[in-house]
């Protein structure tokens, strides 16, 4: 293989492989997402699933890190009231 050609393809998949990742976590945090909001109208723990897609996609996006802060706090205000 010519030497060009091999660093041209050792930089493209250096450029792409976190690209890679960051749309596979996307799409797996959206999917569990959708089956999440699923899980609320069929039987299912929905109460879990939407939380752990809410933590994959709070690496990528502000609204979902927000919407995980306001469950978190939900979470302590009911464990607290409790006691």
């Amino acid at each position: 293989m010519n030497t060009a050609l091999k660093l041209f393809i050792s930089r493209l998949t250096v450029k792409t492989l976190p690209q890679a990742k960051r749309v596979t976590k996307i799409v797996i945090g959206f999917t569990l997402l959708l089956v999440g909001i699923v899980l609320i109208v069929l039987p299912g723990p929905a109460t879990v699933v939407i939380p752990l897609s809410l933590a994959i996609l709070a690496g990528e996006f502000v609204w979902a890190k927000k919407l995980l802060e306001r469950f978190n706090s939900g979470v302590r205000h009911i464990r607290n009231w409790r006691r």
